[in-house]
């Protein structure tokens, strides 16, 4: 259960512009074990699936529950929602302490910290301005329709398996943000039109979900190879690709700002609206602390 629960904050961090599901990953003290599962599922498929399946099932949740939930939510409530994603990804610092201290500090770990910075706040300003507003395909018709949600699945996800990067600001850089949630919210369309047998209206909506098909084979692709990567990686320079990785929790939290709190900000700043940030900004930091903790428990971490 608490892994499902795990998975699903992760499925939520995979909907919301600028969050981070490799870094929720992490947060939630799953990342390495995930790796792990991903590249050596045959030699033990069992031990595997016991947290694969769990993991799995609670992130289909949270994108299923939370596509237009949390959209809504966010644009709704934005300061305290924000300020509470803001907090979650704040939280993993005392997490990426305990894995820089492995070896002695030298200077050019700063370079490194930089580097993440710059890679992750680039790449999210290359996404423009409320891309997720746009649906460049709207159903599959063709191979190139095909072709081009492959294509995102593999750029997206392949980059999103290292922790900090975004798949969804990755989808706005290529367009297809709107696309690929906008073919998940219809799966529930989908499936009522179905129960109603409305069979036009099936046929019509089972279009757009099949954008998802090429999609996730692009998805599985690229998480297979950028998790080979990332595992030497991890095993070979793990504390310096956490240097890189407290860069990348700084431009995501600046992120959060720039689009979550700077544009709703009142222009009289009361004592409340701090407050609130405040709050919310603990909430999240405590949320993240707790989660971490049962990992730790479990693996020795």
């Amino acid at each position: 259960m608490l892994n499902l629960i795990k998975g699903a904050l992760i499925g939520i961090a995979l909907v919301i512009p600028g969050l981070s599901g490799s870094i929720f990953a992490v947060v939630v003290g799953l990342y390495d074990r995930l790796l792990a599962a991903v590249n050596h599922f045959r030699e033990a498929p069992r031990t595997h699936l016991r947290l694969l399946v769990p993991v799995g099932l609670g992130a289909v949740l949270g994108i299923l529950l939370s596509t237009k939930a949390i959209l809504l939510v966010t644009a709704s409530w934005p300061i305290p929602s924000y300020s509470f994603f803001i907090g979650l990804v704040l939280g993993i610092g005392p997490f990426i302490y305990r894995k820089i201290t492995q070896v002695p500090f030298k200077g050019w770990y700063v370079l490194l910290t930089v580097l993440g910075f710059a890679a992750i706040y680039g790449l999210a300003k290359l996404g423009g301005e409320q891309p997720e507003n746009l649906i460049a395909i709207t159903r599959l018709n063709s191979l190139a329709d095909a072709g081009t949600m492959t294509f995102a699945g593999v750029f997206a996800v392949a980059l999103m398996a290292i922790p900090g990067i975004s798949g969804s600001i990755m989808l706005m850089v290529i367009d297809q943000y709107g696309t690929v949630y906008n073919a998940v919210s219809a799966i529930g369309p989908t499936l009522r039109a179905l129960l109603a047998g409305n069979w036009t209206a099936f046929q019509e909506q089972l279009m757009t979900v099949a954008l998802l098909g090429p999609f996730m084979l692009g998805a599985i692709v690229g998480l297979l190879v950028i998790a080979k990567v990332m595992e030497m990686l991890l095993k070979r320079f793990e504390a310096q690709v956490y240097y890189a990785v407290i860069g990348i929790v700084l431009a995501a939290a600046l992120i959060l700002v720039e689009t979550g709190l700077k544009p709703y900000w009142p222009a009289s700043t009361g004592i409340g609206v701090i407050l609130t940030v405040v709050a919310g900004v603990v909430l999240g930091v405590l949320a993240t602390i707790f989660l971490d903790k049962p990992s730790e428990a479990a693996t020795g971490v």
